[in-house]
């Protein structure tokens, strides 16, 4: 299955990269101070670098003047800004890695059934576990699920040594339909609490980031974009085609087997402490590759920094739209991803004349 949209090795002019890249770091910080000051505890922008000053030892800068600012900055605030990063930058960059080894512009994370096994996972801790199922063991039972989830639709999905995107593509739908069925059979036979919980988390949402959430995710996530950065240039061999690829010496299967198994362990560590966010790992590679062009060695790091904008707004939309209240971040990315999905689908229709 391939959709007309160019996965080829071209990229924009160094210029207007080094333009977009730079605009995405300042934007995320910017944006990070900003998440940083909302909430009950009233904080100004040049209170959290006066407090970031001060924690790394700069005497500069004014501290938060309310009584509990700075505890709340740094045990409440910045695990979530931080936490926010790490996992949008992690999806981001999963999105366009499986985008890029299948050449596939409708691959995503959830498309291995990452998401649907992590689901399956963290629900059965919450029958199994009641009441004390704690934020730890939710979140290894959807890490470990999650990650065998992953394995087993790539296993499935092999033949004669080979991988077809199709055949993938079709065993996680399936693979995603049975977790969606296991799903529902939790939800129903659950206590009413544990019911709560499951539906909560299928929506995902931030309020629970701690600093010992973020330990766990950050090694993960930081060695999941490094590996992805490192394979880049295979990436851009694939993008010529299978057969070309081989002829210069590419393991076209290797690769695969390498991108689904960095990709199970960015998303699942993610989910794992965040619930389900969906669209990030699917807009945000086409809204790069638009911006700095097809080349994976430029396109892997900004969707993970596009991914990390997109999830620290999304997290500051979710705590300011509605007062006193948390939305979930889930709802408030396919809401907004949805329909940019289908303009970016009309746009490629009409640039291009149909698809192939």
């Amino acid at each position: 299955m391939s959709v007309g949209i160019d996965l080829g090795t071209g990229a924009k002019p160094r210029s207007r990269t080094t333009v977009v890249i730079t605009g995405l770091v300042i934007a995320l910080a910017v944006f990070a101070v900003l998440s940083a000051c909302i909430g009950q505890v009233p904080t100004s922008p040049m209170e959290v670098i006066g407090s970031i000053l001060h924690r790394i030892g700069i005497d500069a800068g004014p501290m938060p003047a309310h009584p509990s600012g700075n505890v709340t900055l740094w045990e409440v605030r910045f695990p979530r800004v931080v936490l926010a990063v790490l996992v949008g930058a992690a999806l981001g960059c999963a999105g366009a890695l499986l985008q890029g080894v299948f050449a596939n512009p409708l691959a995503e994370p959830g498309v291995i059934g990452v998401s649907a096994g992590a689901a399956v996972g963290a629900s059965a801790a919450f029958v199994v576990g009641g009441t004390f199922a704690a934020g730890w063991s939710v979140a290894a039972a959807a890490f470990a699920a999650g990650l065998v989830t992953t394995i087993g639709v790539y296993a499935l999905a092999r033949h004669d040594g080979r991988t077809e995107v199709v055949t993938l593509v079709l065993t996680g739908v399936a693979v995603n339909a049975f977790a969606g069925g296991l799903i529902a059979f939790f939800t129903f036979v659950a206590d009413p609490a544990a019911r709560d919980r499951i539906v909560f988390w299928q929506l995902g949402s931030l309020n629970a980031a701690t600093w010992n959430s973020v330990a766990v995710v950050a090694p993960m996530a930081i060695a999941g974009i490094a590996l992805t950065v490192l394979i880049a240039p295979k990436l851009d061999l694939l993008a010529l085609g299978e057969n070309a690829a081989r002829h210069l010496g590419l393991d076209v299967e290797r690769l695969r087997q390498i991108a689904v198994l960095i990709v199970a362990v960015l998303v699942s560590s993610s989910v794992a402490f965040t619930g389900i966010i969906l669209f990030v790992g699917l807009v945000v590679p086409h809204l790069m590759r638009i911006a700095v062009g097809p080349g994976h060695r430029t396109l892997i790091p900004a969707s993970a920094l596009c991914g990390a904008l997109v999830l620290l707004l999304a997290d500051l939309g979710a705590r300011t739209l509605v007062e006193n209240a948390d939305l979930p971040l889930g709802m408030l990315t396919a809401l907004v991803g949805g329909p940019f999905f289908f303009w970016l689908l009309r746009r490629t229709r009409a640039s291009q004349g149909g698809w192939a």
